[in-house]
């Protein structure tokens, strides 16, 4: 759960997690907070991880990552820190990596729920839907989505491989995972209401979103695979 500045929320949220998911070990990255969400945290009883200061939610994510595997955790999720993602839904992404996914999506446009995006910002994730479905093999609906699974293998991935880039914990995470190997599945969820706190899109943001990750979809598809380096040197040794 990456989080910055959420003393709002930080502790309901924690507490429905405990309380209406599955047993698990909730995990707070702090990204620099300047306000009291690691104290507040840690005394909601969730294992609190503080980054120096404030380096952006693909860090915090693979800073998260990084600690499931050293733990030897085979399974993680990654949900939102402002209370969006229903706990109630955890159970559904683990099931279907259980069932052989690698990383499993929590869509929001699955015909489920009511949450709605309009303007630049739905165009965009119309298209960056499309291009991912392609190069996954799967339909996909809700790539920017942050409520996802991940199994043994898609940790081990982000791990060495997970960018901090804008966007890049989303749509350059996906496609470097993809590109690695790893299956990709969606299961519909619904969102709720942002319980506190600041929200991180404003109405004049969702103007520059789709040139965004527009470009940050290109980044992806042009970077070297993960692991295209190291097969080549071993064969030029």
């Amino acid at each position: 759960m990456p989080a910055w500045n959420e003393s709002a929320v930080i502790e309901s949220t924690i507490r429905d997690v405990q309380q209406n998911g599955p047993k698990c070990v909730v995990l707070v990255v702090d990204d620099g907070s300047d306000d009291d969400t690691p104290a507040i945290a840690r005394r909601a009883g969730a294992v609190v991880l503080q980054l120096p200061f404030n380096m952006g939610v693909g860090a915090a994510m693979r800073a998260g990552f990084t600690f499931a595997e050293r733990i030897g955790f085979s399974r993680a999720v990654q949900l939102d820190a402002d209370g969006q993602h229903n706990p109630e839904d955890l159970q559904k992404l683990l099931d279907a990596v259980d069932a052989g996914a690698d990383i499993v999506i929590g869509a929001r446009f699955a015909e489920v729920g009511e949450y709605e995006v309009h303007g630049p910002r739905r165009w965009a994730m119309n298209v960056l839907a499309s291009v991912l479905s392609k190069l996954a093999n799967t339909h996909l609906t809700d790539v920017t989505s942050g409520f996802r699974a991940a199994s043994a293998k898609a940790i081990h991935q982000y791990v060495r491989h997970y960018p901090a880039e804008y966007l890049g914990d989303t749509i350059d995470s996906l496609v470097g995972a993809i590109r690695a190997g790893c299956v990709v599945q969606q299961v519909p969820v619904a969102m709720r209401p942002r319980q506190g706190g600041i929200p991180s899109h404003s109405p004049w943001k969702a103007a520059i979103y789709l040139g965004r990750s527009g470009l940050a979809l290109g980044f992806a598809l042009i970077r070297r695979a993960p692991g295209a380096q190291a097969k080549r040197e071993g064969v030029r040794q």
